[in-house]
């Protein structure tokens, strides 16, 4: 198999020829906001200098400024590599928060709006030729107190408190380059289908159509090759389909956890493409995916066709000195060791929407993910539009993770307060649901996490209630749907249960003060003694319940001034995880 350098950021698109351009940038701040008139992507002010990816309110950054500056700058000059000069030059961005304007050489190259979704931008017209140093300036706006964009956990306050944290402003991935050819590849798309064997392929090619153009796709899987395909390439779009289960030498256990993707076995294909003119290689990429279903099936969900008990914690994705972006590789694939040690099979992402990176390990190590939008805090027609149109592209980017089985565009009625009598924000629930639905019909969908639920595909509830108030809301479908957790109703007005599988998707949040710590959680207890027991007493009301089908406990780490994590927010445990995992393998 191909491993990636561990800072490549887009793992199922492997090209192994690119450079990686974090480190030191030249920096400002712009609080006058008279960079461009003074031209500053020409001409950059001498001072600060900032370690991207981290953002400036960060440690790791360089600067640590966490007070509130809505326009900032970053500069950096690039020697193009000899040998990418007859070749389209692609400039990169994981993530910057909120809005970018990229110059190449004093002149603008491209626009995005939206914190979490990449964006690329071809700068090969842009760059001298003379074979001298180019310059990149990007400017940056975040405002700090509109609510109307989808921030998530990020605080509109200088300071954090209760639930909400520091804020992340401008570039917090990765940023990088690479060479194409004028024709390449430009997006893949896996998709299982394990009731026939088969995994279907999309692809859309970028650039100019040219004659004699074919797609190679070669399939491994343990070593053993499976499919070695040739077809030509006569559109921008192509779709393949091979059947996998035909392939195996060994057909011993083709129906079973042999092949299959989940928790227990996570079973990766490993695929390579290599698109070609006549003999010509025009462009190479390295991907993988797994064979996976999610399903519901009379009220149950099901995990490649056998019912399956989902046991996530709410992991927020947040990490000391560095806020939402990981301080290294190892540090996302450790959080989700961390879990599995605890006997967590799976993650809720919570109002984050993270670096592939974690994806990636997810994947490997074999540990579901629900993927969820960071909201706004306020509605308006703009939100609405702001949400729904980078929702669009986090659904595209994250499409063919095996891991990622439940799509969470809303949360707790975040941005939309009134969706319980109000037809808008019930018609923008549902238009979410049905967005997501529209480009993914392979997960499950919930329309607004916890309550006050229009159209969903889980029926999730979030109750911070005791174990003797949980147990009493949980021992029938009658008393689960009539609970009012927070005083919310758990349907909207005009929508009822529709024999959705129920889970727990947020319950717990115990806080333990270690050493000198202070903070908050929706409970307390003095020692780890203490929090495994009412952990233990928490989750075995919901293992006892004969309508729960899974859970997602909070959380993980602790979370600056939130100290409910069952680890510290530097990764220490807070009581002993072997009685954690004992608690959780029950199910």
């Amino acid at each position: 198999m191909f491993i990636p350098r561990n800072d490549y950021p887009r793992p199922q698109f492997v090209r192994r020829e690119w450079e990686n351009l974090n480190g030191q940038w030249n920096f400002a701040f712009d609080d006058e906001n008279k960079g461009l008139d003074e031209k500053w992507y020409a001409n950059f002010p001498k001072g600060k200098e900032i370690t991207v990816p981290f953002a400036f309110q960060t440690e790791m950054s360089g600067i640590h400024d966490t007070t509130f500056h809505d326009i900032v700058w970053y500069h950096r000059t690039i020697s193009v590599p000899e040998e990418w000069k007859d070749k389209q030059i692609i400039l990169h961005f994981g993530a910057v928060d909120y809005r970018s304007w990229v110059y190449v050489n004093g002149n603008l190259a491209c626009y995005h709006e939206g914190g979490n979704t990449p964006f690329s931008v071809d700068m090969t017209h842009l760059l001298k030729k003379d074979g001298s140093e180019d310059e990149i300036a990007v400017r940056v706006e975040d405002p700090s107190e509109d609510a109307t964009i989808p921030r998530g956990k990020q605080y509109w306050h200088e300071k954090s408190e209760s639930i909400f944290y520091t804020r992340t402003t401008g570039i917090w991935q990765t940023v990088w380059m690479e060479p194409i050819e004028k024709t390449s590849l430009g997006s893949i798309r896996w998709t299982p289908d394990i009731d026939n064997g088969d995994i279907h392929l999309e692809v859309e090619i970028d650039g100019d159509m040219i004659e004699g153009l074919g797609l190679e796709v070669e399939i491994t899987f343990n070593g053993q090759k499976l499919i070695s395909d040739l077809a030509g390439i006569l559109e921008t779009y192509t779709k393949r389909s091979f059947n996998l289960r035909n392939r195996f030498t060994d057909r011993s256990n083709i129906h079973g956890p042999g092949w299959y993707w989940s928790p227990e076995h996570p079973n990766l294909f490993d695929a390579k493409l290599v698109l070609k003119a006549g003999d010509r290689v025009l462009d190479s990429v390295d991907s993988y995916f797994g064979m996976r279903k999610v399903s519901v099936e009379d009220g149950i969900f099901m995990l490649n066709n056998k019912p399956y008990y989902q046991k996530l914690v709410l992991d927020q994705g947040y990490f000391p000195g560095a806020l939402l972006t990981a301080p290294t590789d190892e540090a996302l694939k450790r959080d989700i060791e961390l879990a599995k040690e605890m006997g967590f099979n799976g993650a809720r992402k919570h109002q984050k929407v993270e670096d592939p990176r974690y994806l990636y390990w997810a994947d490997q190590l074999g540990f579901l993910v629900w993927g969820e939008m960071a909201n706004a805090s306020e509605y308006s027609e703009e939100a609405a539009r702001r949400i729904a149109t980078e929702w669009f592209d986090v659904v595209k980017r994250d499409y063919s993770h095996p891991s990622i089985i439940v799509w969470l565009p809303l949360n707790e009625s975040w941005g939309f307060s009134r969706v319980a009598y109000d037809k808008q924000q019930q018609a923008h629930a549902t238009s979410m649901y049905w967005l997501t639905k529209s480009i993914d019909q392979t997960r499950l969908v919930l329309s607004n996490d916890g309550w006050e639920h229009t159209v969903s595909d889980i029926c999730g509830i979030h109750n911070y209630s005791s174990a003797e108030e949980m147990e009493k809301a949980y021992q029938s479908l009658e008393s689960a749907l009539t609970t009012t957790p927070a005083n919310r109703v758990i349907y909207a007005k005009g929508y009822e249960y529709q024999g959705e599988p129920i889970m727990i998707t947020e319950y717990g949040g115990i806080a333990y003060k270690v050493d000198e710590q202070e903070g908050w959680g929706y409970s307390a207890v003095q020692s780890g003694e203490s929090l495994i027991e009412e952990y233990r007493k928490q989750t075995d009301v919901l293992f006892n319940s004969s309508i729960v089908q899974g859970f997602c406990y909070t959380q993980l780490t602790d979370v600056e001034q939130e100290i409910n994590g069952l680890l510290t927010y530097d990764r220490e445990p807070k009581c002993d995880l072997s009685k954690i995992k004992e608690i959780n393998s029950r199910k």
